[in-house]
């Protein structure tokens, strides 16, 4: 799962930051994500890293789109009596 943070900067520094980036062929966006990832490389030791990979890589992929109903009931199993 993602999380969206909010980052208040100085609209004039953000201008410039942006104009300088763009003449580099990136975004703030990615060079954000970039510092994000070498951040967590560094702090968050190696078998930490390791034990979220193996839960991310373990859980099932989410099924897209809204599941349908079906217009008929499953058929029931014949049912026993004693």
């Amino acid at each position: 799962m993602k999380k969206t943070i909010t980052v208040t900067v100085n609209e004039e520094k953000l201008s410039a930051i942006e104009m300088y980036l763009g003449q580099k062929d990136t975004t703030l966006a990615a060079e954000l994500d970039k510092f994000v990832e070498q951040t967590y490389t560094k702090v968050v030791p190696q078998n930490v890293r390791d034990f979220i990979d193996m839960m991310a890589d373990k859980k099932p992929e989410r099924r897209s789109g809204r599941r349908t109903k079906t217009s008929e009931p499953a058929p029931m199993a014949d049912s026993i009596e004693d």
